[in-house]
């Protein structure tokens, strides 16, 4: 067989294998839930700074009062919107800025305020779910100085 051939053939495969690899792949990792200390629950009362309604996950923001004066802003994150819409009647709407609630949290292990949403309590006595995965952002994500994303700090308005 003449080497023309052979390099015909070497550059037919070599072109299916970069197309191959080059092709949208589906997502198939999730993110850890490593980050969130599941052995501990806090509750915190506050009030609603900003719910963010976006995929792949809800993130809540409850402003929370310090003991000697100020807030603290913490970053939760809960499920997937169309979960929470399915699942648990959430729309974008179901909460809003200034609401006062408790909020059932599963805290970040590193002390930063931020953890897993669980249970919400409003107000006027009303429950809403929060995650039922007990997820969290992926390790090392795309928040700034490499923080987990959504945990640089508050949204902005």
């Amino acid at each position: 067989m003449s080497h023309y051939w052979i390099n015909r053939g070497l550059a037919a495969l070599l072109s299916a294998g970069v197309v191959t690899t080059s092709l949208p792949q589906p997502a198939q990792a999730h993110h850890s839930f490593s980050q969130f200390d599941r052995t501990r629950q806090l509750v915190l009362k506050g009030t609603v700074y900003k719910l963010q309604w976006m995929n792949p996950h809800v993130w809540l923001w409850v402003s929370v009062p310090k003991p000697g004066g100020g807030v603290t802003i913490w970053g939760l994150e809960a499920s997937a919107p169309g979960e929470m819409a399915r699942t648990g009647g959430w729309s974008k709407h179901s909460l809003t800025p200034g609401e006062p609630i408790t909020v059932q949290v599963s805290p970040l292990k590193d002390g930063r305020p931020g953890g897993s949403m669980g249970q919400i309590t409003l107000a006027d006595g009303k429950i809403l779910g929060g995650r039922r995965d007990g997820g969290g952002p992926p390790p090392g994500g795309g928040g700034p100085g490499g923080a987990p994303a959504g945990f640089g700090g508050p949204p902005s308005s």
